[in-house]
């Protein structure tokens, strides 16, 4: 596999985060986020525990709370329908902050943005300290279809060309003295997009077909393989670990 690309939410350094496989941190954040889905939302104090679990990662990892915060605005539309949630449902009445609220819209709201927000918390984290090219390399080591793994290659690959063709051809429009103003101006756009698309469609037909005279046979080479040991595997389940323990914590609680 050829090298990647860094991404803007990647953080350089050299932390055991930063060092452990990425087959090991992509296992180690599902298994996290499936404990945080299973956990009952009535335990306010479970979801305490996966907090300070995140903060205790992003210690290790060196992410600081301001780099992560400013990214978490990705949720905001979840945000903005969980807040509407409590008006909207029905079911028993409660008072809550001065307003008449539903206690099962209110208990839902809390579900959303609770385990949502560790959800992207948790993915951040793992963004932050893996880079992408680690990233596909962990998803062939966990078996992942190769079809779908070379799909995600080659987006990371050409998904700068693209950008730059785009550039270049806003560029050629505007030299041309064409402003895009209002709705009278999106049948230029949409030609431009369909310009695009050909395009592209015509350099991935050159790509494969320089990939073919190269011996490419289906799958792609890999130039460094990453293997984790058991240590390592232990290291990143110490995450999944923790919060299975707290998440039957939660259900022998609530039952």
């Amino acid at each position: 596999m050829g090298a990647g690309h860094a991404h803007d939410l990647y953080r350089p350094g050299d932390t055991p985060l930063h060092r452990l496989p990425p087959q090991c941190k992509l296992v180690a954040v599902v298994l996290f986020v499936f404990a945080v889905v299973a956990t009952p939302r009535e335990r306010f104090w479970a979801f305490g525990v996966y907090a300070l679990l995140l903060a205790a990662v992003a210690v290790v990892g060196r992410v600081p709370a301001g780099y992560v915060l400013r990214r978490v605005v990705v949720e905001v539309p979840f945000v903005v329908f969980a807040v509407a949630l409590p008006f909207l449902a029905g079911g028993e009445k409660t008072e809550f902050l001065g307003l008449t609220v539903s206690h099962n819209g209110l208990l839902g709201a809390w579900n959303i943005l609770a385990k949502g927000t560790l959800g992207v918390v948790a993915s951040i984290l793992l963004a932050a300290t893996t880079q992408l090219r680690d990233l596909l390399l962990g998803m062939e080591r966990l078996r992942m279809p190769q079809l779908l793994v070379q799909i995600m290659q080659f987006m990371l690959r050409y998904s700068g060309v693209i950008t730059g063709e785009m550039g270049r051809m806003k560029v050629a429009r505007e030299s041309r003295g064409f402003q895009a103003r209002d709705v009278r101006q999106l049948p230029v756009v949409a030609k431009s997009a369909g310009a695009l698309f050909i395009r592209s469609y015509e350099r991935g037909e050159r790509v494969h077909l320089a990939m073919l005279s190269r011996g490419y046979t289906g799958t792609m080479p890999v130039i460094v393989d990453v293997r984790a040991s058991a240590g390592q595997w232990g290291a990143a389940a110490a995450l999944p670990a923790a919060a299975a323990l707290a998440c039957a914590a939660a259900w022998l609680v609530h039952a």
